[in-house]
């Protein structure tokens, strides 16, 4: 049996998962004979769905974190250096020019 088998974190096969443990219930032979496979197939199918589909879901989540983490940290440096960082342009240059030997 699958020991990832939450009912809350996979209820789209919450179905299969009640189907696959009724054939466990049954007569051993009948579960040594393979007879449970289809269900087994099944929800190793559905599972699988399941766990691709909250992977997407988690990308899809976690790229939304970043763009906004990247504009908290860009109207940070707007706010820190005016617009297009002009003055921290500015104060690069004037670092250049007191660097070059003359």
């Amino acid at each position: 049996m699958h020991p990832q088998l939450e009912a809350e974190r996979f209820h789209s096969c919450i179905d299969l998962i009640q189907a696959l443990d009724k054939c466990h219930k049954k007569e051993y032979y009948k579960r040594a004979l393979g007879l449970c496979n289809n269900e087994k197939d099944a929800l190793s199918k559905c599972l699988h769905e399941a766990r691709l589909s909250g992977e997407r879901r988690a990308i899809l989540e976690s790229r939304e974190k970043k763009k906004a983490m990247e504009k908290k940290w860009k109207q940070l440096e707007e706010e820190e250096y005016g617009e297009d960082a002009i003055l921290k342009k500015i104060i690069q240059r004037q670092v250049e020019k007191r660097s070059k030997p003359e």
